[in-house]
Parts: structure tokens; C-alpha cells; sequence
């Protein structure tokens, strides 16, 4: 046996340990030592972040284990419709932050699944309370096999996982990601950069059409040729419940259809804030279904137009003959209509007319009401032209605009507002930009290619080809010897037509009309004139056939 060392005394009498007692005190002190650095190392760190890069394999296992949960509890349809484009971006303070490619989608999630993720993820880590859904345009749909990557990378030495992170911002201690593919800063400022603001109420901007601020009811000018028009749309966007559904608005080109439209749309956004309103084209509806096929993505296309309160489609005659839209838009129609949902329709003709629309469309876009915009008449131009003029001249500096220049272009465009409001805004901007003051000459000169395509001349053919279809007559009998009323009529409008709108002389009309003498042409005239004054129904008529003819494609 070993000799048991003798204590050691101090010159006080203490004892003083051993030579082997006092190795092992010191190396018990430095582990304590240790112990109490890595401890503060490590309270720090979880103070400034709550959570570990979302690239270790616990938390990818996590990812992967409430995915499998949602699949089981919401079947694969429903998972791959809504689930599978999630990218899960990082941690940071308590919440689990996704990335998905659309708003929508972002939106759903939030109303509908945002709650139970929570929980789950609350199950596998109660310190995660929370789920922040971002918009990120490139997200990965193969999510989980990203994530796979991410965390096959986390092997590397703990010091490696050690060095700075990628920070979203200031604000935020999250932590990224990083696909292979991606570039970590551009992936997170595409995920963090500012989004365009949706106005509340209105549904998702990515998929309908900006609103003009121009286009209010405040700012239509309302005349006899669109006041039908102008007084449904109104009744439209005022009323709590459903009231014409749909509503169908028609009419030529640049006649106030899609202001209209507009104007509904802002008031019904100032009046009730909290209805979702989506507004596009019929062309973009066009693209979006064909999109949501391309994607195998059709339920969420579904979900995303048959959700909204109100819905409204522009220029509609634009998916005629496209078999496929023309099927998902009758169901989707049919859809809205039996949750009583509004629905406002646009199209260059009445429902009726529709060409390559199937019949069972065009017989329910008749179900409500159908209003009619006309081509404007001169007074309807004028106030048009005044209203803009107003407008145009406080923002170009002192220019003084002659009344006789405004009435000329009142005569002289009539084809539609558009090319009214063109012409107006180059006389304006010529003024302002060479320095001379606007005058009927200078106003001729810079329009005189316009005026030249608007100087169209009336044909006699024309109009009896016109008021044939006006009146729904053959033209063979129009210019037949038949004096039966309904052919002498629309016979004795299209002479007086002929003598208004045209340089003929008397005995030149009534040959084209069968070889008639002049005299029946006089009394046709005389006719017509007298039934404007007995009938309104006639008067109208006949305004407007004159309007069509003067308005050439604006009538169409």
C-alpha cells in the first residue's frame, strides 16, 4: 500500500491540502468557470433570437411533421390546392414566418388555416405562438424538399451555424432560409419589399384592374344619351342589397361604359368599406383561368372569384368564342347570382347581340337590367368638353379658350368621348408648349388629320342599310313598291335621313329609293317631321338613327 500523505500546515497552524486535492479543486474550478460562460453565452443568444436558424434538422423535422399533420386532417385535394406553395421562410420573436407566391392565397391561409398552423407548430415548439404569412413572388413549390437541402447543409460544425445570420431588418430578429437557387438578399427584400396598398374592401390587386381616381360619378357628364346608364349605376352603388342583377351596360366605343364602372366601384368602396369588390377586364379573366389550368391550380381560381361581393367584368364580348372561359364564367355567374352577389357586366352590344357568346350566357345576362349609352349628341359634347376644359387649363398656366373653339370640336368630333377629350388636350397642350393663343384657325391647322377622319360622308346605301336594321326590315323590301306600314315608315324615315344627312338633291334620293318621283320624297320629309312633333317615340328614333349614322364606328 501507498503511503498516505502527510498534511501540510501554514505558519498558523491551518492545514493546507494535499498536492493531489489541490489538482483537482483547480480543475473543478475551471469547468465551473467554463460551465457559467458557455451558460451566459448561450442566455444571450436566445435572448436576442428566440428561436435557431430555420436550416437545422429539428426545425426542418418540425416543417415536415405539421405539413404531414394538414394533410391528414384536410385531405390532398385541399392540401395542394392551398399548402403546397408554402416556403417557410424563418423564426424570430414567437412567430413561424411563410412565404406563399400570391396575396390571395396569403389571404385565405390567414382567414382559414392560419389558427390551426398556429397550433400545431405551438405543439412542436411552445415557444412559437404565432404564423406570419408574407408575399414572396419566386417561392419554390417543392417547399419541403427545399427545406430538406437547407437542413442536409446544417451538418456543417456548430461554429459555422455560429456566424451572422441574414437579417430581414432592423425590427426583426428572423432568421432566412436560403434555397440553394436563391440569393439570400434579393429572396428576403422580395419577401419584405413594400406592397402597393390595396384599398380596404377590394380584393386582391394582382388579380383585377387598377380603378382610374378620375373615373367618379362626380366627374360623368350625364346627358339624354347615357342618363339611363348613369341612373343604374348609381342605384347600383347606393343600395345595401341587391338590386338589378346583373347589371349589363352597353354602348360604342369611348362612350363612358368603363367610367361608369369605375365610378360604381369607388362609391360602393366610400359607402361600404368592408364589401370586396373585383374589378378586370374580361380579357384578364381570360388569363387567369387559363393560368389557374396551366397550374392545376383551378380551385383556388374558384375560390378567388366566387368569394367577392361584388364582381365586375369589362367588355365581356372579348371571351366570345372561347369555349373553356365561356364555361368556368357561366358557373361562376351562376355562383354569384344564387348568393345573391352583385354582378355589373360591360360589352360593346346588348346581351342579345353577342355574337360567339353560347345562348344560355347571353339569356342570363338579360336577367337584370340592360342600359344602353348612345352616341352623344352636340349638347351631351359640349358640356363634355367644357367639364375637361376646366381641368385642362389649370394645369397648363393662363390660357384663355375661346367659346367658338369649343362649340367647332362639339361639331366636328362626334365620333366618341375619347377622341373629343384627345382633340381637346391637343389644342391645349400646343397652346401651352409653342406659346399661341388659341383660336378656330390655330385649332383646324394642329387637328386637321382628326377632322379630316371625322369629315366622313354619308351614303345614302348606308342609311338604308342602317335604318333596315333599326327597324328590323329587309332591305330589298325598303326599296320595293310594299306600302305597308311597316316597311313605308322605316322607308320615309331613311329619305328624311337622306335629306339631312347628305348633298343629294330631291329627284337623286327617290331614285335610290326604287325609282320614286321627288314628290314622294317631299311628302316622306313633311311625314317625319310632323310625327317628331306628335310622337316622342318617333322624335327618339330618328335622333338617334342620326346620331349612329354621324357617329360612324363610335355607333357600333
Amino acid at each position: 500500500m501507498g503511503s498516505i500523505p502527510k498534511p501540510v500546515y501554514r505558519a498558523n497552524g491551518d492545514a493546507v491540502a494535499s498536492t493531489g486535492e489541490a489538482a483537482q479543486g483547480s480543475v473543478r474550478d475551471q469547468l465551473e468557470r467554463t460551465e457559467a460562460r458557455l451558460a451566459a453565452r448561450e442566455a444571450a443568444q436566445h435572448e436576442q433570437s428566440q428561436t435557431d436558424l430555420a436550416s437545422e434538422p429539428g426545425l426542418a423535422a418540425q416543417w415536415r411533421r405539421v405539413r404531414a399533420r394538414l394533410l391528414a386532417e384536410l385531405g390532398e385535394a385541399t392540401f395542394n390546392s392551398w399548402f403546397k406553395q408554402i416556403e417557410l421562410i424563418g423564426l424570430g420573436d414567437g412567430r413561424v414566418i411563410l412565404a406563399v407566391p400570391t396575396r390571395f392565397i396569403r389571404n385565405w391561409l390567414q382567414s382559414h388555416y392560419a389558427e390551426r398552423m398556429a397550433t400545431l407548430w405551438s405543439e412542436e415548439d411552445p415557444n412559437l405562438t404565432r404564423v406570419e404569412i408574407l408575399v414572396q413572388a419566386h417561392v419554390s413549390p417543392h417547399v419541403s424538399q427545399s427545406v430538406q437541402n437547407a437542413a442536409a447543409k446544417a451538418a456543417a460544425p456548430r461554429a459555422e451555424r455560429a456566424a451572422p445570420s441574414v437579417r430581414a431588418d432592423d425590427a426583426s430578429t428572423m432568421r432566412r432560409v436560403t434555397p440553394p437557387s436563391v440569393t439570400p438578399t434579393k429572396s428576403m427584400a422580395a419577401a419584405q419589399a413594400p406592397r402597393e396598398a390595396v384599398p380596404p374592401g377590394f380584393e386582391d390587386a394582382g388579380v383585377g384592374a387598377p380603378l382610374d381616381p378620375r373615373f367618379t360619378f362626380e366627374n360623368f357628364i350625364v346627358g339624354k344619351s347615357n342618363e339611363l346608364a348613369h341612373a343604374a349605376a348609381h342605384r347600383v352603388a347606393e343600395a345595401t342589397d341587391v338590386t338589378f342583377n346583373p347589371l349589363f351596360l352597353y354602348g360604342g366605343v369611348g362612350l363612358g361604359k368603363t367610367h361608369l364602372m369605375h365610378a360604381i366601384a369607388w362609391e360602393i368602396r366610400r359607402r361600404q368599406p368592408e364589401r370586396k369588390v373585383l374589378y378586370l377586364s374580361a380579357e384578364k379573366f381570360m388569363y387567369q383561368f387559363v393560368r389557374a389550368l396551366r397550374f392545376k391550380d383551378t380551385m383556388a381560381f374558384k375560390q378567388q372569384f366566387r368569394t367577392v361581393d361584388v364582381l365586375m367584368i369589362d367588355d365581356v364580348q372579348f371571351i366570345s368564342g372561347k369555349e373553356s372561359t365561356q364555361e368556368e364564367f357561366f358557373h361562376t355567374f351562376n355562383a354569384l347570382i344564387d348568393h345573391n352577389r352583385q354582378v355589373i357586366i360591360s360589352a360593346d352590344r346588348s346581351p342579345s347581340d353577342l355574337e360567339g357568346i353560347e345562348e344560355r350566357i347571353r339569356s342570363r345576362l338579360g336577367w337584370g337590367l340592360a342600359a344602353d349609352i348612345h352616341p352623344t349628341d352636340y349638347e351631351l359634347r359640349l358640356g363634355i368638353l367644357q367639364s375637361k376644359c376646366e381641368e385642362m387649363l389649370g394645369r397648363n398656366g393662363p390660357i384663355t379658350m375661346p367659346a367658338g373653339v369649343l362649340e367647332f370640336l362639339a361639331h366636328r368630333i362626334v365620333s366618341n368621348v375619347r377622341e373629343l377629350e384627345g382633340a381637346l388636350k391637343r389644342v391645349v397642350a400646343y397652346a401651352s408648349l409653342v406659346g399661341r393663343p388659341i383660336t378656330l384657325e390655330m385649332s383646324q391647322d394642329v387637328l386637321r388629320d382628326l377632322l379630316r377622319c371625322n369629315d366622313r360622308k354619308v351614303t345614302i346605301e348606308e342609311i338604308q342599310r342602317r335604318v333596315a336594321e333599326y327597324y328590323n326590315v329587309r332591305l330589298a323590301d325598303m326599296l320595293s313598291a310594299r306600302r305597308a306600314r311597316a316597311v313605308a315608315r322605316p322607308r320615309q324615315v331613311a329619305m328624311w335621313l337622306s335629306k339631312q344627312l347628305t348633298t343629294r338633291s330631291l329627284p337623286e334620293i327617290g331614285r335610290k329609293f326604287g325609282g320614286r318621283d321627288h314628290t314622294t320624297v317631299i311628302h316622306a320629309v313633311r311625314k317625319i317631321d310632323e310625327l317628331r312633333q306628335a310622337d316622342s317615340g318617333m322624335d327618339e328614333d330618328v335622333d338617334l338613327l342620326k346620331r349612329m349614322l354621324e357617329g360612324g364606328s363610335g355607333a357600333q
